[in-house]
């Protein structure tokens, strides 16, 4: 299959079926579209979105953000799961004020030295917020290109270098067109090539799918096993949180040992929020979110 075929397919399609997402907007600050790669990390767009607008309105520029209490950051968080993603958005946007004059930088260098920025993100925002030509390969475009260029049902976990190896030659050469397949592909495995229940008959290149040639065989490589929930130091320290995210200040002792009924796990969780910084213990014995007092 020509580079060339794969991407004119998948822009055709994209031009149809694209979600009207707010941070894909003409007038999306590279900000925004900072914060929305940081929220979407393990956490679906429909839970996103209001979290992402209310992030917005309050933070609309990184020395918003920065000027803020990082405790803050955690409290608008809310329930999206894996805190410290709060923490290393106010990391990033009191690093943007600071080094960058509250601005985002465009280099890709630059972007990779802000705190928190992998090389997913970085190049996610170079692309999606500055129209740069990167291969930007997230879970969903792993497994497109697994499936239609290697006939196998997804790339094993742990093979950054080999999934951007086989992203590269598709990338059109045109930074702007570039930029716009980089979430064009993004978008089919999100809505199309599903890891589950894959759509192959409303699949833009399903004729020059190796997988599908193949009789679609079941991925039989090393498998990453999702975390349970209940029951967890994660679930534990969820309430915990939720205690400090509710209260109008510090809050005691007393007020965390009652959200949870096995002190020892208790005990555990919350040593793990102070180490994390999610959580300051204070000298009087109470608790509180970090910068509050």
């Amino acid at each position: 299959m020509l580079p060339t075929r794969f991407a004119a397919l998948v822009l055709d399609w994209y031009g149809e079926n694209a979600r009207d997402l707010p941070w894909r907007t003409a007038d999306a600050t590279p900000w925004g579209v900072l914060v929305s790669e940081i929220m979407l990390q393990q956490t679906p767009v429909s839970r996103v979105l209001p979290a992402w607008e209310e992030w917005m309105k309050r933070w609309p520029t990184p020395a918003a953000m920065a000027a803020d209490e990082p405790g803050e950051a955690v409290r608008m968080w809310g329930r999206l799961g894996y805190p410290r993603r709060a923490l290393r958005l106010h990391e990033c946007a009191v690093a943007i004020t600071s080094r960058h004059s509250g601005e985002l930088p465009t280099d890709l260098d630059a972007l990779l030295a802000l705190p928190g920025v992998g090389a997913y993100t970085a190049r996610a925002v170079a692309s999606f917020a500055f129209g740069q030509r990167h291969a930007v390969v997230d879970t969903n475009v792993r497994r497109v290109l697994s499936r239609v260029v290697t006939g196998v049902a997804d790339s094993p976990p742990g093979s950054a270098a080999r999934d951007l190896a086989l992203a590269e030659p598709l990338v059109p050469t045109d930074d702007a067109v570039a930029a716009r397949y980089a979430v064009a592909v993004m978008e089919l495995g999100a809505l199309i090539c599903t890891a589950r229940s894959p759509r192959c008959a409303d699949c833009p290149v399903v004729a020059d799918c190796a997988w599908l040639r193949a009789g679609k065989p079941a991925y039989d490589g090393p498998v990453k096993r999702p975390q349970g929930y209940a029951g967890t130091d994660r679930q534990v320290r969820g309430r915990l949180l939720a205690v400090l995210r509710d209260a109008d200040g510090p809050v005691p002792q007393a007020a965390l040992d009652i959200v949870w009924h096995e002190p020892v796990q208790r005990a555990r969780a919350l040593d793990g929020l102070v180490t994390d910084g999610l959580v300051d213990p204070l000298p009087d014995g109470r608790y509180a979110l970090p910068g509050a007092r």
